[in-house]
């Protein structure tokens, strides 16, 4: 059985858990329905006590909605995350928090980082299992967004190669994030520093945007990306290069000219080649190297605890909420009771009656399972647009398994529990019910 199960696909299995979610309440479906057609009765009850049936319905959606909401941004939020650090396979860096250098490079924190030198460059660099060693260059910014310095190759890396414009041919050229405050052909100065205490005026060079790149759904969107060498430059350091190749843009750099780089974002050629990098790169006195990937594991490890937190307190609500509907359902069952007993004193059966409450019972949940879904849905998308503005990471939340799973849940259950008021009804002597 267990082979069978690991045999279906993932979606095969997740619609199989609905399936069985959904099953006790289909059975008593199927029982407290089986030749009776309840229905017209039904829609009156419903447009009989219209107000009092939407208001219960709207809760029951407001309750589903935001439970479901708040899962779905989470894992949007995870998932938005591991791809804004897609293109960082390894960064090489001074040894210290991997944490705060993942937060400068990968997510464009300003952080107060030590350097590291030109031979430690050239010597990654120059390694025979190295495709791009980029080095990154901080510190200004331009109405809010960060001036990034680094190299040509990382540019292209960064958007695979899909670059409207030109890529830069001049040290005062820029390349512009898609999200970038600046346009093709915009000329600006940039400020030192980040934020409130950014100087404006401490700069007087203009660069020229030349270039825009695709989106890549990570805080670069917003950077302005610029050669390296003149981020060296405008804060009165040597360019990298020797006097006689002063012209030249990118690597090689001559290690006496270099002043230095708080990170190199390194590719390797392969996957066991990214591993034994990190190995060979990792000495505890001169360069720390780390895979952004594994800082983001142990804060999703984190993340999951909190995830499990909010599942079990979404599991709380909603037991609240199913307690909340079995109360609400006796009241409402009271508010046509003369019309059941009325029934009843008719010759009604007693099974009648029972599937004309609970149909009623499950039309108010049904309604407000389905729109509460939608209300999720809607929520995690205002909750992925703020946390986008927020962040510059692109989050996409949607409804998943998860969230179905939940929903069928729920609904399965109130639906059982929804025996209990119809029951009730019928247990209420007729002549009682038609007195009050």
């Amino acid at each position: 059985m267990m082979d069978w199960w690991r045999s279906l696909p993932a979606g095969g299995q997740d619609t199989l858990i609905v399936v069985a979610l959904l099953l006790p309440s289909l059975i008593v479906a199927g029982l407290v329905l089986s030749r009776l057609t309840p229905w017209p009765l039904v829609r009156a009850l419903l447009w009989r006590f219209r107000w009092a049936n939407g208001v219960f319905v709207a809760l029951i959606a407001i309750s589903v909605g935001m439970g479901i909401g708040l899962i779905a941004q989470e894992r949007g939020l995870r998932q938005g995350t591991a791809q804004a650090a897609d293109k960082f396979d390894m960064i090489v860096s001074a040894p210290g928090s991997e944490l705060t250098m993942m937060l400068a490079a990968v997510f464009l924190q300003p952080s107060d980082v030590p350097l590291l030198d030109g031979e430690i460059y050239n010597e990654v660099t120059n390694h025979p299992r190295v495709d791009v060693a980029a080095p990154l260059g901080f510190g200004d910014s331009y109405e809010g967004a960060p001036v990034i310095g680094t190299i040509a190759d990382f540019v292209t890396y960064l958007s695979d190669d899909r670059i409207e414009g030109r890529m830069w041919q001049d040290p005062f050229e820029a390349i512009a994030g898609a999200a970038a405050p600046v346009d093709i052909g915009d000329v600006f100065v940039p400020a030192h520093g980040h934020g409130a205490s950014a100087d404006p005026d401490a700069h007087s060079d203009e660069y020229t945007v030349v270039g825009r790149i695709a989106r890549t759904g990570s805080p670069w969107d917003r950077a302005i990306m610029v050669p390296i060498e003149s981020v060296w430059a405008v804060h009165g350091l040597a360019d990298g290069h020797a006097p006689e190749d002063e012209e030249r843009l990118g690597p090689p750099y001559d290690a006496a000219y270099f002043p230095g780089t708080p990170a190199i974002v390194v590719r390797a050629e392969s996957l066991p080649a990214t591993y034994a990098l990190r190995s060979e790169f990792s000495r505890d006195s001169e360069t720390m190297a780390f895979f952004p990937g594994t800082v983001l594991s142990n804060l999703y490890r984190v993340m999951g605890d909190v995830r499990q937190a909010m599942s079990i307190l979404t599991l709380v609500t909603q037991m609240l909420v199913a307690a909340s509907v079995l109360l609400g359902l006796f009241i409402l069952s009271r508010l046509f009771r003369r019309q059941l007993a009325l029934l009843r004193a008719l010759g009604a059966p007693a099974r009648f009656v029972l599937a004309v409450v609970w149909s009623y019972a499950a039309s108010l949940l049904v309604t407000g399972a389905v729109l509460g879904l939608a209300l999720g849905y809607g929520t995690a998308a205002v909750l992925s647009r703020i946390v986008t503005q927020r962040t510059d990471i692109l989050v996409q939340a949607s409804i998943g398994w998860t969230e179905i799973h939940l929903v069928a849940a729920f609904l399965s259950a109130t639906l059982l529990l929804s025996l209990i008021p119809a029951w009730s009804v019928l247990r209420t002597p007729v002549m009682s019910a038609l007195r009050s």
